[in-house]
């Protein structure tokens, strides 16, 4: 059974990121630390924050986010209603939400395939 493309699954992902999660000073940190506009600095926070609970669901779960990631990028999606919803750590604001939005599925989708 195909299983429906979910934004709201996309920002649960996210939610790392957003001010309303728990206080982590040290998390929080290394969140403003990073450019997340250079792709190497935003592979190095997927890797350090992402990974962990991308892999702490269930398969079905992780096929469900990059499924739904998919889905938006063929469809043109400017992930706005990830994004607009959020107020995160990051130093500065995301200057090509689809861009960000690649290079999370390429990570996720290394992170499935290793695990």
């Amino acid at each position: 059974m195909k299983r429906t493309p979910s934004m709201s699954a996309i920002r649960g992902l996210l939610f790392t990121y957003d001010i309303e999660n728990t206080d982590d000073l040290e998390r929080e940190s290394l969140i403003s630390s990073k450019n997340i506009n250079i792709e190497e600095e935003l592979i190095e926070l997927f890797d350090e924050l992402t990974k962990p609970e991308f892999l702490s669901y269930t398969k079905p779960e992780q096929e469900r986010f990059i499924e739904s990631i998919e889905h938006y990028l063929a469809t043109n999606d400017n992930f706005d209603a990830a994004f607009k919803t959020m107020a995160t750590y990051f130093s500065e604001p995301v200057t090509d939400q689809r861009a960000f939005m690649r290079t999370l599925l390429d990570r996720l989708k290394q992170y499935s395939s290793t695990h």
